[in-house]
């Protein structure tokens, strides 16, 4: 007798990778800008780091509560499409067969085996089979609130901490290119590691991050240094 082993897809990752890589990245990204553009106002080291660790909280918790709310949204949209697939089950169930029979049969099955499909797994579990099937919602890819919050917290905030760290030990006269350069080389790494992680092209993953955050890292410079010299 064969012997099947459950094999693992890389969308199981979906998730918590979008959670953790947009995390990290935001936290290095506003962090590390928002001290390289307080820094280029030529305020103190000290207001500097104050600016970062404010940064860093207001950030985290910014994060958790955006991705909570986003993600629920999104949690309730599928419930209610769940709730009113099962009183349309309720209602006419040889209509939803057909309903279903018909997904099949656009997927490349011929009528008669898309209706014995539609037949064996509505008997099994008819609601199951039509949010997977009809509605693309499944266990896999099911939303987690909470995870996803929480997720988007800690990694912003161990994000964040590394051009803080950085800030920290910098001297005041290269503290704005070494915060820059650190981070661009940590954002390099989240790139790699992301797309290792989500099985794509490990340059376009570095190239992308690194050039969005070097673009808002001058840009928070530039307008630091404006208003350092204004002010």
């Amino acid at each position: 007798m064969p012997v099947f082993h459950r094999e693992k897809h890389r969308t199981q990752h979906i998730g918590w990778l979008r959670a953790a890589v947009l995390g990290a990245n935001d936290g290095i990204v506003s962090t590390a800008s928002l001290v390289v553009g307080v820094a280029a106002s030529n305020a103190t080291h000290n207001a500097v780091l104050v600016a970062g660790v404010a940064g860093l909280v207001a950030g985290a918790m910014s994060m958790a509560a955006g991705e909570y709310v986003s993600v629920s949204s999104q949690l309730d949209t599928e419930q209610a499409d769940i709730e009113r697939e099962r009183k349309e089950l309720a209602a006419n169930e040889p209509t939803e067969r057909k309903e279903l029979a018909a997904i099949y049969v656009k997927r490349g099955l011929d009528s008669i085996l898309a209706n014995q499909v539609a037949e064996q797994l509505m008997a099994k579990d008819a609601l199951a089979a039509h949010a997977r099937d009809e509605l693309g919602i499944s266990e896999t890819i099911s939303t987690r609130p909470i995870q996803a919050a929480f997720t988007s917290a800690m990694t912003f905030s161990v994000g964040a901490a590394l051009p803080l760290l950085v800030a920290v030990i910098a001297p005041a006269a290269s503290l704005v290119l070494l915060v820059a350069g650190t981070s661009l080389f940590f954002l390099a790494l989240l790139g790699a590691l992301a797309a290792q992680t989500g099985g794509a092209r490990i340059l376009i993953g570095m190239a992308r991050v690194t050039f969005w955050g070097a673009l808002a890292m001058a840009i928070t410079a530039g307008i630091g240094a404006l208003f350092g010299t204004v002010v």
